[in-house]
């Protein structure tokens, strides 16, 4: 049997398959995004994402890998590994069990009623050591999308915006391109390919006519779908949304990215469904300009406070961005 390792490469380890989680993200949906590593004697023999789809699984993937080697080894799991039956592949309780592994570590719970506890469960039946709770939080925000699709019944929702120092998205006669310079806007194609959706308001594309695709290079085929809110038809290639509240009934959408304009930023922060923001800061100063948000129905400025907390900042080129995640009390 492999050694158990400390509790400071358990955290290593842990970061590492939540940061593969990653590269499944806007691609992984009916499925989260999970990562997952096994670990024998100070060794990663098996690492795994979920893939394009949502199979095959993350535990599959690096079992493939480890083939033999997992016996005795540690296996690092950012969800607790599936119980449920499904007709597209084995359950992956079942095979960790199977594949010999001594300990598997886990970061978050499922939430989904079809696993919830009953995955942990199988695996300790069968003499396997289970800790869970490591790093859960960190998991959590990897895989938003699917936590909130489980908790809530919707997606997770990121309000992208390009802005002057003041706080402008146009000149005054709609004028836009280029508010940011281009490290910021490749930085905003990596996060359109994270998403699987984009949206934008009906006055937005019909005055930029936006194409929303990923114009990097090996990403090109990482195009999200587009959605318009709109009160009228969407046009073809393009999904209508009626109202903010009607991203819950999107099927196969868990990441939803919003890019413009005003009015619909306005409406999806009024409706309080924006879980995140990315304000991208360009060093101008527009003046009499467009601003970026409308009115949200702010009844007293107390009522502002208290509802952002910042959880990244960082240069972009000319550019700085701040990421801000909504405060929730659950």
């Amino acid at each position: 049997m492999s050694p158990v390792p400390s509790p400071a490469d358990d955290r290593r380890y842990m970061a590492a398959a939540i940061a593969l989680s990653g590269r499944g993200r806007g691609l992984s949906t009916p499925n989260p995004n999970v990562g997952c590593l096994i670990v024998r004697d100070g060794r990663v023999v098996g690492r795994g994402w979920t893939q394009k789809g949502g199979r095959p699984h993350a535990e599959a993937q690096a079992l493939d890998q480890a083939i033999d080697q997992a016996r005795g080894a540690t296996a690092y799991v950012t969800l607790e590994p599936c119980f449920h039956l499904s007709p597209r592949g084995p359950r992956c309780a079942d095979l960790l069990a199977r594949s010999g592994v001594a300990r598997v570590v886990v970061a978050l719970r499922d939430p989904d009623p079809r696993t919830d506890g009953q995955g942990a469960a199988w695996l300790r039946e069968r003499g396997i050591r289970v800790d869970m709770g490591l790093m859960a939080g960190e998991a959590a925000r990897a895989m938003a999308g699917f936590v909130l699709r489980q908790t809530l019944g919707r997606p997770h929702v990121t309000l992208k915006l390009g802005l002057s120092l003041d706080g402008r998205i146009a000149l005054a006669d709609g004028s836009s391109r280029w508010i940011t310079g281009p490290d910021a806007r490749a930085h905003a194609h990596v996060e359109r390919a994270r998403h699987d959706a984009i949206l934008v308001g009906g006055g937005t594309l019909r005055a930029d006519a936006p194409r929303l695709d990923v114009r990097l290079p090996g990403l090109e085929d990482r195009a999200p779908r587009r959605l318009v809110l709109t009160g009228g038809v969407a046009p073809d290639g393009w999904e209508r949304i009626g109202r903010p509240r009607d991203i819950a009934a999107l099927d196969r959408v868990d990441h939803l990215l919003i890019e413009g304009g005003a009015g619909v930023a306005a409406a999806f922060l009024r409706a309080d469904l924006v879980d995140r923001l990315l304000l991208y800061r360009a060093p101008i100063i527009v003046g009499a300009g467009l601003a970026g948000i409308g009115d949200i129905g702010l009844g007293a400025l107390a009522d502002a406070h208290g509802r952002w907390r910042m959880t990244d900042a960082r240069q972009l080129g000319i550019d700085r961005l701040e990421v801000y995640e909504r405060a929730r009390s659950a």
